[in-house]
């Protein structure tokens, strides 16, 4: 009988341990048309939408061609930035329409895709398993974006469906995790009109738009007015696009363009531009040929003869420009995209080895038109970076650009943590030498643009996405690369140094740029001092100031004086005094 019993007391403890084991987690939704403010990214006019999800301002409906009105309300190019520590997060939500056609599959149309941000600003897909039924599914599992970093919330990118208006959409998360949207990038985006190329097809996936490739690659917002069949040039949506600062405008609209005369397609072109130029005559404007024209072994003639007229016709007109004296106006040819027979679904719509030819393309003929070059290195691609749990990266850069609006720099420096944790504005979590800082630096004007953990290429893109922008600077400071060390060799670390610098003077023509040897550290005293050499003679040939403050904090054996810093790196506030005391006449001169 006791046996009887014991053995009743151990089923019923498994049964209970499986029954406790598949308890449910419990979920949060996330509405991000509730979110309390605009988080919907891709929108120019975000808050004069009538649903959450469209792309137009409601008053533009009684101008615009009804089907481009009706196009609108898809979801193409719009994406949700947030941040989750969550290893599962589940989206559910409804599209108006059917959910495939015929040349793209559900998952472009109606589909969607999660990127997320490592620590170092590397893009990481997430692989979701999908349900399209009357609630479309979408589930990720097991997401781990560094090993490096357990617990910490990352920053991800929800790109919405190409070809369907979302009616509405929640993002679950566990309700034990974090999670926060993110609000609207505060720059200036890029915009593009197009056809249903532009729109999307036909991407398999979302993400793998051209435009959300473009968008990635250059983490700047982008404005998607591609629609398909209505890519026209019509003076209603040149009009709406001219109300928009842009970084720049794309006028990619030739392949819905063929059935028209020469001359109503050259008529069409140079409204369209003047009409851009004339509201806006800094932003540039990038005029793009028909991607399919002249492609070797595509055997329709009829459709090779239409798609090379047409460009015949952008490139007269784009010549005709150039030599009228209109400024910042630039081609982009089907040569440059490089198209060829694997490169498309049905001879005109990019499949996702096309959509990947455009976004290298235009990448590089955008980089090229706005000064933000990319090189070789890692220290010579811009990106962001999330390795400081200190404080939010990206907030931090937004407070930035606030605050050069509202109290322009007399003296600005670019660099990280050391500069960061010193002292100033934008204010920081740590104020290591507050008191140096105030009594050396505040009264001649300085703003610390200092970012913890920082390395060249996240200086780099900072200062490609306008913290030098909207202002006149008397000096700038360059203090970076010691983040570098353990991941770029000394050249590396130069090269960087040397787009930087152009990147500054690009920005900044008039300002003194002072660019700095790296501080002495523990342990790398030998190898800093190599570098600073290096970094001295890039100065020289750039025709900058070199400085070399960190001299100051080594002994008489050539390492560095214990008593001046915290941990062998960072300065304490005795090392922080030194500095300034340094620093102060190169700020004055």
């Amino acid at each position: 009988m006791r046996k009887i019993s014991i053995a009743i007391l151990l089923i019923s403890c498994l049964f209970s341990t499986v029954c406790f084991s598949q308890v449910p987690t419990a979920f949060k939704w996330l509405n991000p048309a509730k979110a309390g403010f605009s988080v919907i990214e891709g929108q120019a006019w975000p808050n004069e939408v009538k649903s959450a999800y469209d792309r137009f301002p409601a008053r533009a409906e009684k101008n615009l061609n009804p089907n481009v009105w009706n196009i609108s309300h898809s979801s193409a190019g719009l994406y949700v930035k947030f941040k989750t520590n969550a290893q599962k997060i589940i989206i559910r939500y409804k599209v108006k329409g059917d959910f495939a056609m015929s040349h793209m599959p559900a998952t472009g149309v109606s589909g969607l895709d999660l990127y997320a941000l490592d620590p170092n600003g590397k893009w990481c897909m997430a692989p979701g398993s999908f349900s399209f039924k009357d609630t479309i599914t979408y589930t990720y599992s097991n997401i781990k974006v560094s090993v490096d970093f357990p617990g910490r919330s990352y920053e991800y990118r929800l790109f919405l469906p190409l070809y369907n208006s979302v009616s509405w959409l929640e993002i679950g998360v566990p309700a034990t995790d974090a999670f926060n949207f993110m609000p609207l990038s505060k720059e200036k985006p890029v915009l593009v009109y197009g056809t249903s190329i532009a729109q999307g097809g036909c991407a398999s996936r979302p993400g793998l738009a051209w435009t959300a490739i473009l968008q990635r690659s250059l983490d700047r917002p982008l404005v998607n007015l591609g629609f398909t069949g209505s890519g026209l040039l019509e003076k209603s949506v040149v009009d709406l696009m001219a109300e928009i600062d842009a970084k720049i405008y794309v006028l990619d609209c030739m392949p819905n363009l063929v059935s028209f005369s020469d001359q109503e397609i050259e008529k069409r072109l140079l409204s369209s531009v003047q009409s851009l130029n004339g509201k806006h005559p800094l932003v540039p404007i990038l005029l793009v040929e028909h991607s399919d024209a002249n492609v070797d072994g595509l055997l329709d003639t009829g459709r090779n003869a239409d798609y090379s007229r047409v460009n015949k016709v952008l490139g007269r007109v784009y010549s005709s420009l150039i030599a009228g004296g209109t400024k910042n106006v630039y081609l982009l040819t089907n040569k440059e995209i490089g198209f060829d027979i694997n490169s498309t679904v049905d001879g005109i719509h990019p499949n996702d080895a096309g959509m990947e030819k455009y976004a290298i393309a235009y990448e590089k003929a955008t980089r090229e038109i706005i000064n933000e070059p990319a090189g070789k290195y890692s220290t010579t691609v811009p990106v962001v970076q999330s390795r400081d749990g200190y404080y939010d990266w990206r907030s931090r850069h937004n407070e930035i650009l606030t605050l050069i609006k509202t109290d322009s720099p007399k003296i600005v420096f670019l660099g990280n943590s050391i500069l960061n944790y010193w002292g100033g504005v934008p204010k920081a979590p740590l104020a290591r030498g507050a008191d140096s800082w105030n009594k050396y630096l505040k009264p001649l004007g300085v703003k610390n643009f200092g970012f913890g953990w920082d390395r060249v290429e996240n200086v780099l893109w900072r200062v490609y996405h306008e913290e030098l922008d909207g202002f006149k600077a008397d000096k700038v400071m360059i203090m970076i690369g010691t983040n570098n060390l353990s991941v770029s060799n000394d050249q590396e670390i130069v090269e960087g140094l040397k787009l930087l610098v152009q990147a500054v003077k690009v920005r900044q023509p008039e300002t003194e740029i002072l660019l700095s040897g790296l501080l002495p550290r523990r342990a790398m005293e030998k190898r800093i001092d190599v570098l600073n050499k290096a970094i001295a003679k890039l100065a020289s040939q750039s025709r900058v100031r070199f400085i070399n403050p960190g001299k100051l904090l080594l002994n008489r054996a050539g390492n560095i004086d214990e008593s001046f810093f915290g941990d062998g790196l960072h300065p304490n506030e005795v090392g922080y005094q030194k500095l300034a005391i340094a620093l102060v006449p190169y700020l004055k001169k």
